[in-house]
């Protein structure tokens, strides 16, 4: 017998939730005081009228082991020692929101995801193995970061021509460093590239679903 899974992606603007056999997403707004009691809360109440016998977590930030490995810098405190199998009562699986996205977008072959949002997230998912990324800290020029040029700040300070430029020569470098098939840009800024990169496709934050819902299936 299939679970019956309640998908959970946590961002820093709003808690959007989907459960195994429904077709409209459920959300509300999380925002700098959200603790994960809080989003517990937020996520049953939400989710009351649905089923499920199994939880997926996106959470903002980097996963190790299966839990948190650093506190959101845009949410509230307590996520790291936070016991979610007890919270929710079910089983509960959390990877990283860039790559539940990645999982759910991926189509085959060698894919690299990048997540073009307030910062930059990445995952790499090769003939269907994910393996969660952290390159938005690592240097790309002068000093600054990939996350410095391509996140929300890069866009705001540099303005979207030239913040398309280094999207492009980013995805350029990637796709030869990682020798992947495709790229997939996800995020909420991917809408700001009316031309894609040569080897990119376009994301939908939707995905992240989909991706949750890929984490309890059988291999």
């Amino acid at each position: 017998m299939s679970r019956k899974v309640l998908v959970i992606d946590v961002g820093g603007t709003h808690v959007k939730i989907l459960a195994s056999g429904k077709r409209a997403h459920r959300e509300f707004e999380s925002g700098p005081k959200l603790t994960p009691r809080a989003m517990v809360k937020g996520v049953k109440e939400l989710a009351a009228d649905w089923k499920y016998d199994a939880v997926s977590i996106g959470y903002p930030g980097p996963v190790r082991k299966g839990r948190p490995a650093r506190e959101p810098w845009n949410l509230g405190r307590g996520w790291l020692r936070f016991d979610f199998r007890r919270a929710f009562g079910v089983p509960v699986r959390i990877v990283n929101d860039a790559a539940m996205q990645a999982l759910g977008s991926y189509r085959g072959g060698r894919m690299l995801f990048l997540g073009l949002g307030t910062g930059l997230g990445s995952a790499l998912v090769v003939d269907g193995v994910l393996a969660p990324l952290e390159l938005a800290h690592l240097a790309y020029r002068h000093g600054n970061s990939y996350e410095h040029y391509l996140g929300a700040q890069g866009l705001r300070q540099r303005g979207p021509r030239r913040w398309r430029e280094s999207v492009r020569d980013v995805v350029a470098q990637f796709v030869q460093a990682f020798q992947v098939d495709y790229v997939v840009l996800g995020g909420g800024n991917a809408k700001r590239l009316p031309a894609l990169p040569p080897h990119a496709r376009r994301g939908h934050n939707e995905l992240a679903f989909r991706g949750g819902f890929e984490l309890w299936k059988e291999r």
